[in-house]
């Protein structure tokens, strides 16, 4: 019935990408979210980590219970049916195909409208400010983004569904939306955020290395791709941008903050296709390893 769920789930996020938004498990955590922000006070910093951890922690039990709660429904229910229960309430926690079509449709929109129809793509799927970008840094964000979000949103949710199952996965997607909404180093955030970033970068932290494992391939070595890694000041983001970088052979910058691949050519149309066919195979694998792991763990 494990390995039944993630091809259901898998399937599911080919044909139909997301969910109706009224049922969706993110958008209800936003909501959860923004009512607890309100009441998490920004100071003084140990009141606010309090506050904010004990906010947090409320939110990822809810997941938990909510993870168990289907993973016990399902396994009273005979395997067609428990495999498709499974595979929908999987589906919500990790989004394959839609990070492929957003990155994909970066370079649609550079190729019909120019630089600035370019940047507001991009500019749905980063959060840094994209309104001077040249064409070429509209195609180095978007493939910092795929690679980022594909450990985030695909690789990580699968990775905890294999560790856990339903429970572990939407723990997981509960704290990386929490991360999304509380986890700056803002004066509001900086201290009531802290426990929220602060686990998220714990759960990524075997995901994001997976991820740049899974993208460098043999032709790049851990040494070197852990050098890359470590130039960024996350812990965990720099592991899939630095294997895109040296896998594809490209420069990969934020000015001020890292150079991946410095020595690497520029990004351009064909660079940004070829991350994107590498992030799909990639997932897909991954997606197929997941579903024999879990039905070794439901024998």
């Amino acid at each position: 019935m494990g390995a039944a769920a993630v091809v259901v789930a898998a399937g599911l996020d080919a044909v139909f990408l997301e969910p109706p938004l009224a049922v969706h498990p993110v958008r209800w955590t936003g909501r959860y979210l923004a009512w607890a922000g309100r009441r998490v006070p920004a100071g003084p910093p140990r009141r606010a980590v309090g506050s904010g951890g004990l906010a947090w922690g409320i939110g990822a039990a809810a997941a938990y219970g909510a993870g168990l709660m289907v993973s016990r429904t399902v396994a009273r229910l005979p395997a067609p049916a428990g495999s498709v229960v499974a595979g929908a309430a999987l589906w919500p926690l990790f989004a394959h195909r839609m990070l492929l079509d957003e990155v994909a449709g970066v370079e649609r929109a550079l190729s019909s409208g120019g630089v600035e129809a370019g940047r507001a793509a991009v500019g749905r799927i980063v959060s840094r400010d994209v309104s001077a970008l040249s064409a070429e840094e509209v195609r180095q964000a978007a493939v910092e983004s795929l690679g980022e979000n594909l450990s985030d949103s695909v690789v990580a949710p699968l990775f905890w569904y294999a560790v856990g199952g339903l429970p572990a996965a939407a723990v997981y997607r509960f704290a990386n939306t929490a991360d999304a909404v509380w986890g700056y180093r803002t004066p509001r955030w900086n201290h009531a955020g802290r426990v929220a970033a602060r686990a998220d970068d714990l759960l990524n932290l075997v995901p994001a290395r997976l991820t740049g494992v899974l993208l460098a391939g043999r032709r790049v070595s851990w040494r070197r791709l852990r050098a890359e890694a470590a130039l960024t000041p996350s812990p965990n983001a720099g592991w899939p941008m630095a294997a895109l970088a040296l896998r594809l052979g490209v420069r990969l910058a934020k000015p001020g903050v890292y150079a991946l691949g410095a020595t690497g050519r520029r990004v351009d149309a064909g660079d940004l296709k070829a991350a994107l066919r590498l992030a799909r195979r990639r997932g897909w694998a991954l997606a197929a390893a997941v579903a024999v792991v879990a039905g070794v763990r439901a024998r």
